[in-house]
Formats: structure tokens, C-alpha cells, sequence
């Protein structure tokens, strides 16, 4: 049997946290190694584990996988999660560019200027509460919030990350610029 996973990247969510949902979703356990310094992250690259010289990176099944779809779509095929059908990947892959839509958006809210800040957050809200929420409320309230696996990662103790605070933010500041 193979080991768990192992995943690379700061301590906070970012583009690593949807691949945690869908480990906790799939029932698998996984190891985190957290970069911490720009030291950190250059071994990453000068080892060659970073195909485009960026995080997050997963170890699995003997691959250094990078690009946080690749790495979700080959974790969802793996353990069953890509649907049963070519209609039901269409739906996921469509729920899927959504959210990496919103990622677009929200990621970069904590590291713009400060003055920025109150409209951003403002045009994050709007479209948010008026495009994105809607469509996956339906879908959670019907489908993924009953997994028990789910519902396990969404309590207190488990690897879901905080909400990027000031601290988070100073850490992957010292890490990425």
C-alpha cells in the first residue's frame, strides 16, 4: 500500500485547501510539509520537484504533481470522485471553473494594497452572493455536506486551514516575495 499523500505549501489555505476538501472528501489521510521560508521554497526548485516552479505540489502514488487542477482532477479519478458518467464530469469540471473563477478574485484579497481593499472586497461580495453562491449552495445542500468524510473535515482538529490572518498573510509574504 502506498504511503499518504504528502502535501507541500504555506500554513493557510490558498490554493491548497480545495485539495485538502477533496482528500477529507475521498476518506485519505495526508501529511503536510510546510514551507516556511524562501530557502524552503528554492530547495522545492532546485530539486526539480516544481515542474513550473510553483506551489502547491502534491506526493502521491511515486509523482510531484503541480497545478492545483491537475492535482484535483487526478485525486478525484483516483478515488471515484470524477463522476460516473461524462454528464456528471461536464457538471463537475463546470462547478470546478467556477470555483477556480472565484479563486481568481478572492485569493489575492489579502495581499493587495491596503486602500484597494473596501471596493475589492465589495466587487468580491457582489459577485459571490449573486453568481457563485447560489449555485453551489444548491449543490452542497443536497449532495456533498451528507458525506461523512466531509463532515469530519469540517470539524474542529481536523487539516482545514483559518482564514488567512495577518499572521498567515507575514508568512507567505516572507515566503513568495
Amino acid at each position: 500500500m502506498a504511503g499518504k499523500p504528502v502535501l507541500h505549501y504555506f500554513d493557510g489555505r490558498g490554493r491548497m485547501e480545495p485539495v485538502r476538501w477533496l482528500l477529507a472528501a475521498a476518506g485519505v489521510e495526508f501529511e503536510e510539509k510546510f514551507l516556511k521560508t524562501r530557502d524552503d521554497l528554492a530547495r522545492l526548485r532546485n530539486d526539480g520537484s516544481l515542474m513550473f516552479q510553483q506551489v502547491p505540489m502534491v506526493e502521491i502514488d511515486g509523482m510531484k504533481l503541480v497545478q492545483t487542477r491537475a492535482i484535483l482532477n487526478y485525486i478525484a479519478s483516483k478515488y471515484n470522485l470524477y463522476g460516473k458518467d461524462m454528464k456528471e464530469r461536464a457538471l463537475i469540471d463546470m462547478y470546478s471553473e467556477g470555483i477556480a473563477d472565484l479563486d481568481e478574485i478572492v485569493l489575492h484579497q489579502p495581499y493587495i494594497p491596503q486602500e484597494e481593499k473596501e471596493a475589492n472586497l465589495a466587487k468580491i461580495k457582489d459577485k459571490a452572493r449573486n453568481r457563485y453562491f447560489p449555485a453551489y449552495e444548491k449543490a452542497l445542500r443536497t449532495r456533498v455536506s451528507n458525506l461523512p468524510t466531509v463532515k469530519k473535515f469540517l470539524q474542529p482538529g481536523s487539516q482545514r486551514k483559518p482564514y488567512e490572518d495577518e499572521k498567515c498573510v507575514e508568512s507567505a509574504m516572507k515566503i513568495f516575495s
